[in-house]
């Protein structure tokens, strides 16, 4: 792009925010050119534009809200008014798509979206960007995206799904969006948007390299090539460096022109006139074909990558200045001079006016209230309603789609004999999905296999394709899918076949999944319920990827709710309250099936048949937090655990009695996320004796939380000791079972305590 008049090389002393502003001024006050007539509102603003003159006035004024918020936030910084200083600057071009596309478009947006975001405010009447935008950018409580929690792009009326610094993570759910907007409409799900609505995703040219961009890619070509629809809109906005390191020239086009399955267009995000065009073409493409569209949308950054990055440090002052020549405000200013659609006068009096309402908010915004409490900061993030959540939990599903999906009324499952862990959840699988319409169950092998252990068995033949399917084999874009579906009002049921594999997808439940109701104040809600073949004890087969007992990873995420039941009953039970907490207060939770225990029937003895249980009939539920308790009487021995140390510490029990002569209190903890530590402090205070069962790892396990309640509820005085898995991976066959507890080491616990 040329430049009419030529940017003089500022000094290194001078700050960039106050360089670009003043390249600004100083471009109109000495621009020189033809000027044509104005166009009216309807005619193209150039020639040979798509664009039309009212088009860009509206454009412009949102480019130029973008860009005084940047330099706002530059200067209020040092003030301590503003507390984030990523800036939209050379990206102001994204305000074409934003208008290119309807607010009901849900929108996920990387950080530089400013001016995407002061466009898609013109959608509805009576919204303000630049008073939204400054109460996020001063953390204060009346912001209307995060309630003060972060500087978020985000609206609840406008579609935009609010995230954090993202290096795309959010690409994932993005394309689970899109999918779920079709998905919709095959399962008769009422959506809350229109039905031919697209997803659209912006992320940087560094970012389209990471491994989860190219998980979400890699799955959107995967579903086209399959005439799956799939209508989502990446955008990739190239300003050809990601902080400090640069993307070799033309790495973008090069990388994704020719991808089979992910339809590439090119435009021009520095140039309003010429670029509109290509912009618009890609969201009609995305829209009618409802295919993947990829649009490359070329940008710069003409300021540092945030208030703190000292660019001269690292670049030369020409290369500076021929970025700065390359601000598409530049252009702009270009455009609307020559348009004849304003003067130098006018054009900087608009330029003024909107750097005069972006101070005058950010002014106003640091006078609102702030978050003063933890109370406050933490209200969102893990809501909870006993009493709603247990009426749902207990509500049945209609009769006669049970009859239907079980195959008769002599088929219920509470009209069968006791059953093992396996088919017990099997069957409350069944129970769930006729009781939610709009519930989806997927991940690899679940359908017509019905799972590596068969634990999905008869879903498919039950539900069909539409509810029960099968996904690529890739962690990250199930519970990115996950994701899209709860976005579109659905409850999703994913599987991740081994705990392991989990570990390679956690960021989609910890930075994702699990943030969505904190960053947004819980005006936006992903709910799932995602079941996990976890922990170790499996026999014949395994290693670490098949018996993986750590799950720290799940402690560690914030909301999160977690349970592991050890015995069938216990399973439907936490089932029918996972569901609940999912649909009435939106929670992502986590169901661990202990591997080993699937297919267990005995406890005691071979043919005991001891590990099986009836199933719950409809009506019952298992509250969240409250834990099972073998021989409440017993206070000589409390031993806590969960998982498969339940039916391992209750053989030992029976051995400990039979040698010293107690009573043993088995105390199984069913919930390992939030940990109940008043029931544990409770338990642990009329015992004896204590000890601790772990099957995870010594560092990060469960036990150190159950520790930490019993000394902070008052029973740290009690002799206690810790039965726990080695810090190690697990290796093959039965050299396993030197890495995990097992019954002698709960019995040699209690002979040490004796």
């Amino acid at each position: 792009m040329s430049v009419p008049h030529p940017i003089a090389a500022r000094h290194k002393g001078f700050n960039r925010a106050e360089i670009v502003d003043q390249n600004f001024v100083e471009f109109v006050q000495f621009w020189q050119g033809d000027v044509a007539r104005p166009p009216r509102d309807d005619e193209p603003v150039l020639p040979g534009s798509t664009l039309d003159a009212r088009g860009f006035r509206e454009l412009l004024e949102s480019q130029l809200i973008s860009r005084h918020l940047d330099l706002m936030a530059r200067v209020l910084r040092v003030q301590n008014k503003v507390f984030y200083t990523i800036g939209s600057s050379g990206h102001e071009g994204n305000a074409m798509v934003a208008r290119a596309t309807r607010h009901t478009d849900p929108a996920f947006l990387h950080y530089r979206s400013g001016g995407f975001m002061a466009e898609r405010f013109r959608k509805l009447p009576g919204m303000d960007p630049i008073m939204d935008s400054a109460l996020s950018f001063a953390a204060s409580a009346d912001d209307p995206a995060s309630g003060g929690r972060h500087k978020v792009w985000g609206s609840k009326p406008l579609w935009v799904l609010p995230q954090t610094s993202t290096i795309a993570s959010h690409l994932p759910k993005a394309l689970g969006t899109a999918i779920a907007i079709e998905q919709g409409k095959r399962i008769r799900h009422a959506l809350p948007i229109p039905d031919d609505s697209i997803a659209i995703c912006s992320f940087g040219d560094a970012s389209s390299n990471h491994a989860t961009a190219q998980t979400a890619f890699n799955a959107a070509a995967w579903t086209a090539y399959q005439k799956l629809p799939a209508p989502v809109l990446f955008v990739c906005e190239d300003n050809g460096i990601g902080i400090s390191v640069k993307t070799p020239s033309g790495w973008v086009a090069n990388n994704f022109q020719r991808r089979a399955n992910l339809d590439y267009f090119y435009a021009d995000g520095l140039d309003l006139a010429g670029g509109y065009a290509g912009v618009a073409r890609a969201v009609e493409h995305c829209r009618a074909t409802r295919r993947p569209t990829f649009l490359h949308l070329n940008t710069t950054r003409v300021m540092g990558h945030a208030g703190t990055d000292f660019e001269i440090e690292w670049r030369s002052v020409e290369e500076l200045v021929a970025l700065e020549a390359t601000d598409p405000l530049l252009r702009s200013a270009t455009i609307a001079l020559a348009s004849g659609l304003y003067d130098r006068d006018s054009l900087l009096g608009l330029y003024d006016g909107i750097r005069k309402r972006c101070f005058e908010a950010a002014d106003a915004a640091d006078r609102t209230a702030k978050i003063t409490s933890l109370a406050e900061v933490m209200r969102p993030l893990a809501p909870y309603t006993p009493d709603a959540v247990r009426v749902e939990a207990t509500r049945a599903a209609d009769a006669a789609e049970r009859e239907r999906v079980f195959g008769g009324a002599a088929k219920l499952p509470e009209a069968q004999p006791p059953r093992h862990l396996a088919i017990q959840v099997g069957m409350a699988l069944h129970d769930l999905m006729a009781k939610y319409p709009e519930s989806l169950l997927f991940g690899e092998d679940v359908a017509q296999k019905g799972g590596v252990y068969t634990v999905t068995k008869g879903l498919h033949k039950a539900f069909r394709n539409s509810r029960v399917f099968n996904t690529l084999l890739d962690e990250t874009m199930i519970l990115g899918l996950a994701q899209g579906y709860a976005n579109m009002g659905m409850l999703p049921l994913p599987e991740i076949q081994y705990l392991a594999y989990f570990h390679n997808a956690c960021d989609q439940i910890r930075g994702e999944a699990a943030s969505l109701q904190f960053f947004s104040n819980d005006q936006y809600r992903n709910p799932m319920l995602m079941r996990v073949a976890s922990l170790g004890y499996q026999r014949g087969f395994g290693g670490h990827f098949h018996n993986d007992n750590s799950i720290a990873a799940l402690r560690d995420i914030p909301g999160l709710v977690v349970g592991c039941p050890s015995r069938g009953d216990d399973a439907a039970l936490m089932l029918r309250t996972l569901a609940a907490l999912a649909k009435v207060d939106g929670r992502v939770t986590a169901f661990l099936e202990p591997i080993a225990l699937y297919m267990t029937k005995d406890l005691y003895e071979a043919g005991d048949g001891q590990w099986q249980f009836a199933y719950p009939a409809p009506g019952q539920a298992m509250p969240l937090g409250e834990g099972r308790v073998y021989d409440e009487a017993a206070d000589d021995l409390v031993v806590f655990t969960f998982g498969n140390g339940v039916p391992m510490s209750l053989r030992a029990a029976r051995r400990i009695e039979a040698e010293h002569g107690w009573k043993v209190r088995v105390v199984d903890l069913r919930w390992l996320v939030p940990l109940n530590d008043a029931f544990i402090a409770a338990q642990a205070k009329s015992a004896k004796r204590i000890i601790v069962v772990d099957e995870g790892r010594k560092s990060a396990g469960v036990g150190e939380g159950v520790i930490t309640a019993i000394v902070e509820g008052g029973a740290g005085a009690t002799p206690l000791r810790r039965v726990v898995g080695a810090d190690t991976f697990t290796p093959l066959a039965g050299a396993a079972f030197l890495v995990l507890p097992g019954d002698d080491d709960i019995v040699a616990a209690a002979a040490e305590l004796a």
